[in-house]
């Protein structure tokens, strides 16, 4: 290509970049009636705050912007004790993104932010100073929230949050990454800034679980599947993709449609609720960073609140159908007839009699409120494995809650399996008890293995 040529391109999209960047008419009228709303409230009133507070565990503000305590692959803690002071590294496919410190330090946090400051960070991704934020923070699902719960927030992150003065990582993401400003772009293909409508045909109960799971819980940051440019495939059930299981960091957040196999079709509400409160739900147990959202942010929610969100997820159609399960199925029969009575020859079948029928049982249906039941579970239904292959790994431990049992553990097999013997023992849970799944293979263990440095 032409030198010319190169440099009209160039232009052309750094004039666009700084037109996207420009406030427009729209920008304008809306910041005025942002500073309009917020000069008729006091933002340091005790009930509004509270509020706030409510809302930042609905958002899980702290599983992103609070680094666990013993620090983070090595990494001193930022803090003893540091909520919202950033520090947690999260993967994504361009490299490590830090979250930020979203105190009211005037320095190291958002103690100078003006609401509308906030208001552009937190539905828009831009911070002061048109600097654009990495999608990693969800903004295009905070777009929908309204303002009367943004107001909240920000209440409660300048006057109910205790200020931490040191600064989180920065973020170095290599060339082309590293060009913030390219992601105006990103966000005039892919991002909406429609805050959630209540829809006539939802009742209450169902709009305030749509907006629950859709701006707020962002629970499509997890749950929906991402295109080449890392945009979420959808950010409402208007999109056949969207809440139909994505891969984050080598876990595989599950369908939450109504997919009899691998979604929620065979899950009840009360059960989702159960799961939602406590961990542990129709035999279903939290595992990976599902673990700390039940911790930070759903075992906190009312109850009127997480029945909202199982009433609308329980809404949704059954879309991107993968796995099925038969109980009646005769090789799942013949896989409970052979681990009764010790004739494990099926590939697999002896590995799970040895490391695993303790706890999950030979007819794979677990232990309540302890170990999750195999059979039937949505998860060893999923056309992915990844989160299979990831606890069996490095093992898991279930929730802490307040009013779930006590949390137990899962073992690492890392040093005790081969590939081999950890693809054969899944592909024996993904056909056992009634369960058609796909096999896992030795490279698919490896693959995920390799990723985790294990």
């Amino acid at each position: 290509m032409k030198p010319r040529i190169v440099s009209m391109i160039v232009i052309a999209a750094s004039a666009l970049a700084l037109l996207l960047a420009i406030p427009t008419g729209i920008d304008f009228i809306q910041r005025t009636h942002a500073q309009t709303f917020v000069a008729r409230i006091d933002t340091r009133d005790p009930t509004l705050i509270a509020k706030g507070e409510y809302l930042a565990k609905a958002a899980d503000c702290a599983g992103c912007h609070t680094a666990p305590p013993g620090g983070v692959s090595g990494k001193a803690p930022l803090h003893p004790s540091a909520p919202f002071a950033g520090g947690l590294p999260m993967g994504s496919p361009f490299g490590t993104i830090w979250s930020s410190n979203i105190t009211p330090d005037p320095i190291a946090g958002i103690g100078r932010y003006s609401y509308d400051d906030f208001e552009r960070a937190v539905r828009k991704g831009v911070a002061p100073g048109n600097r654009r934020l990495y999608p990693a923070m969800p903004y295009p699902s905070f777009a929908k929230i309204n303002d009367d719960d943004l107001l909240a927030l920000y209440a409660y992150f300048m006057h109910g949050v205790a200020p931490v003065s040191k600064a989180a990582p920065h973020t170095t993401l290599p060339f082309p990454f590293n060009q913030r400003w390219a992601l105006a772009f990103w966000s005039f293909a892919f991002a909406s800034d429609k805050v959630f409508l209540p829809q006539a045909s939802r009742s209450a109960q169902g709009n305030r679980g749509a907006y629950l799971v859709q701006s707020l819980g962002h629970c499509g940051a997890c749950h929906t599947p991402r295109g080449p440019a890392y945009e979420e495939r959808g950010y409402d059930e208007h999109s056949q993709r969207y809440l139909t299981g994505g891969t984050n960091d080598h876990w595989f957040a599950p369908n939450l449609t109504g997919d009899q196999g691998a979604g929620l079709g065979r899950i009840s509400q009360d059960e989702i609720v159960s799961f939602l409160r406590r961990g542990h739900g129709g035999g279903l147990v939290t595992f990976g960073s599902m673990v700390q959202v039940v911790e930070d942010s759903t075992q906190y929610l009312s109850d009127d609140d997480l029945h909202a969100i199982a009433l609308y997820l329980k809404s949704l159609p059954a879309r991107v159908s993968s796995g099925h399960f038969d109980a009646r199925s005769p090789i799942g029969l013949k896989s409970v007839r052979a681990l009764d009575t010790g004739n494990v020859e099926l590939p697999g079948a002896g590995v799970y009699q040895s490391f695993c029928a303790r706890c999950h049982k030979t007819n794979g249906m677990g232990e309540t409120l302890r170990y999750p039941r195999l059979a039937g579970n949505p998860v060893v239904l999923s056309a992915s494995a990844d989160s299979l292959v990831r606890l069996l790994i490095e093992g898991g431990e279930a929730p802490h809650t307040q009013t779930g049992p006590e949390p137990d553990k899962m073992p690492p097999f890392a040093g005790k399996l081969t590939d081999l013997e950890m693809a054969r023992v899944l592909t024996f849970v993904r056909v056992a008890w009634g369960n058609d799944a796909s096999p896992v293979t030795s490279r698919d263990v490896g693959r995920v293995r390799r990723a985790l440095g294990r």
